[in-house]
């Protein structure tokens, strides 16, 4: 076992890692480094706190797999460590035939990745439990919930500290560089340089850019910032909703459509739109970073994903540029929504990695080089299943 293991990037799954190594290690040495002043800054806190449970993912892939384990270790973490979360459940609507074949189609994946008690609602069930819902047809998702991720990272970030982990904040990596002769790494920030016996890459929307930096080679896979935004019903309003309600989605995208979430400290969220985001971690249209522009949109795998994919494109778009347009996407679930009944919430970015040929990369992909283990893509559900993927990387990578 490697004595001295770094950690680069304290999001929700940076930590998770480090929290595992300790459990399965308990002599290990933990260093873990974040350029930000504390934990889960980006994708990990800027998100609808939602816990998935595996339904939407191709069954036999990382990603179905460690989405069921995934969400039932994140329950079992809560419960032990008193966070907030409720298992509310979720419907899944769909707004006509061809969205209903598509619905029959994920209650058999959701089936087959082992989820319980899915079960279609007829239409007094539905109106029971969401009566302003319009539907052709809905399934119930009674294992998804909602939950607090920044209490869950406070807490991680705790118990690493009370078992020796060493947590450095404001500590931006300079550089890493491998020792041949040793095989250890060592990481360069401004603050002190630290020699490791093993590094874990958990960058989220720099993946692509550490792994480069650290491995000297061009990394496989491509990291698109994608942002998402949302609106929040007024409090007046938020009777329209109960718990979650999601609509179909499209099997080509990974993205899940305008959505309605109960927040797991009150109030409604609806969204998000999946729009290119002209900074890595630019929370607004307003926010510009001329390198990741200028990275994108040279990106031939971009440029083939909206040409291959123009009417999406438009369409999520249009809904960002236009408050109609994102009114008629939550219209579909909840007819009786109006524009005067949303105010502007919050938004994220997403880590989305695209391959070359312009298909969206929908599976966790994790790589070692050397003595080096990188992320290099762990979209939604990567939060809720953080702690099922540090364990799958202890188990598979470090020894």
């Amino acid at each position: 076992m490697k004595k001295r293991i770094g950690i680069i990037g304290a999001g929700i799954l940076g930590l998770a890692v480090a929290y595992k190594v300790q459990e399965q290690y308990p002599s290990a040495q933990i260093v873990l480094f974040e350029k930000e002043n504390g934990p889960g800054k980006h994708q990990s806190s800027h998100n609808s706190g939602v816990l998935h449970c595996g339904l939407y993912y191709q069954p036999g892939s990382l990603k179905a797999r460690l989405a069921v384990e995934g969400i039932r270790s994140m329950v079992d973490f809560c419960g032990r460590n008193r966070i907030s979360y409720e298992l509310c459940g979720k419907v899944v609507i769909a707004s006509d035939e061809r969205e209903k074949r598509f619905l029959e189609n994920l209650a058999s994946r959701g089936s087959a990745n082992g989820l319980k008690g899915l079960r279609f609602l007829d239409s007094a069930e539905l109106k029971h439990r969401e009566p302003f819902v319009k539907a052709c047809a809905s399934l119930l998702v009674p294992e998804e919930g909602i939950v607090d991720y920044p209490a869950v990272m406070d807490s991680l970030a705790s118990l690493i500290q009370q078992k020796g982990g060493l947590l450095f904040y404001n500590s931006m990596v300079k550089g890493v560089k491998e020792e041949h002769l040793s095989g250890r790494v060592v990481i360069e920030t401004p603050q002190k340089d630290m020699v490791v016996d093993l590094l874990v890459c958990c960058a989220g929307l720099h993946a692509d850019r550490l792994y480069r930096s650290c491995t000297g080679e061009f990394s496989p896979l491509k990291i698109i910032p994608f942002r998402g935004e949302y609106q929040m019903l007024k409090p007046e309003a938020e009777g329209l909703v109960n718990h979650l309600v999601y609509p179909v989605p499209d099997p080509a995208f990974p993205f899940l459509g305008v959505h309605f979430t109960r927040l797991v400290h009150g109030g409604r969220e609806v969204g998000p739109n999946a729009v290119l985001a002209f900074k890595r971690e630019g929370y607004s249209g307003l926010e510009f970073s001329l390198r990741d522009t200028v990275d994108s949109l040279t990106y031939p795998g971009l440029l083939r994903f909206v040409s291959n994919n123009l009417k999406f494109t438009a369409g999520e778009l249009s809904s960002s540029l236009f408050k109609n347009a994102f009114l008629a996407k939550a219209k579909k679930l909840i007819p009786d929504i109006t524009r005067k009944q949303l105010v502007k919430g919050t938004a994220g970015v997403r880590a989305q990695s695209v391959a070359s040929d312009g298909k969206l990369v929908m599976d966790f992909n994790i790589v070692r080089q050397g003595n080096q283990i990188h992320v290099l893509n762990a979209p939604s559900p990567g939060a809720t299943a953080s702690l099922a993927i540090a364990g799958y990387i202890v188990e598979q990578y470090i020894h």
